[in-house]
């Protein structure tokens, strides 16, 4: 059995997801050390250049001019949430990067919301904008949401079903709140599917099933929802 480390980054957290894991096809599952060792290297670099990055954004941010320009200020809101979203699925613990990122955000949001002066329509707009950013930097607390998000995401759309059937309740419900009815509807069927083919009496094929009541239920609440 390979050693992990005990907060893998992307790369790594996706191979210890597949190890020895039923769900997923034999090949797959049979994870080596070097394996690892490379999954972990490369999250390694790219913590590496995201402190590099998060130096540059702090910096920028904290030289703004009161008079800077709109245009600016969104391009660097726009990196402030892409930079918290890769926070969210970095190795090692990044919960200072993300406090540090939230209150980046709040710096810039206030030259937003000056920028909005007395405009109702463009108040409501960002009173709108924190809320969808809050609800979505707390789906972040699962590193499952981080790793679907990633452009360059480990998980292939082959692997999407056992991922999900090996995440845990809390995981699994913050990950369908980026599908929508129809695709979660896809994905049971590939999760039945494959669960059909699972011996009986292993625990974790056992919690797997389970995993997949509770994707039916969001289908077919998803599915109310649309009529």
């Amino acid at each position: 059995m390979p050693r992990f480390s005990d907060r893998p980054g992307a790369r790594e957290r996706h191979l210890q997801r597949k190890c020895d894991n039923p769900l997923f096809p034999p090949a797959a599952r049979a994870v080596s050390q070097d394996q690892v060792t490379l999954a972990r290297q490369e999250d390694v670099g790219e913590l590496q250049a995201f402190q590099a990055e998060l130096r540059e954004a702090v910096e920028q941010a904290v030289n703004l001019r009161p008079t800077e320009e709109s245009e600016v200020i969104l391009r660097l809101k726009e990196r402030l949430d892409r930079l918290y979203e890769q926070a969210a699925g970095l190795r090692e613990d990044q919960a200072q990067a993300r406090q540090a990122l939230r209150q980046l955000v709040a710096v810039v949001m206030r030259a937003v919301w000056k920028g909005a002066g007395d405009d109702a329509r463009a108040q409501a707009e960002l009173e709108e904008e924190e809320q969808a950013r809050a609800a979505h930097y707390a789906l972040l607390e699962q590193p499952l949401v981080a790793d679907l998000l990633r452009p360059d995401s480990p998980i292939t759309a082959g692997e999407l079903a056992p991922t999900l059937l090996s995440a845990d309740a809390e995981a699994l419900a913050a990950a369908l709140t980026l599908f929508d009815a129809d695709q979660i509807e896809a994905l049971c069927g590939q999760a039945r599917l494959l669960l059909q083919e699972q011996p009986a009496g292993d625990p974790r094929i056992d919690q797997a099933w389970l995993r997949l009541r509770q994707m039916e239920s969001a289908a077919a609440g998803g599915a109310a929802a649309t009529h």
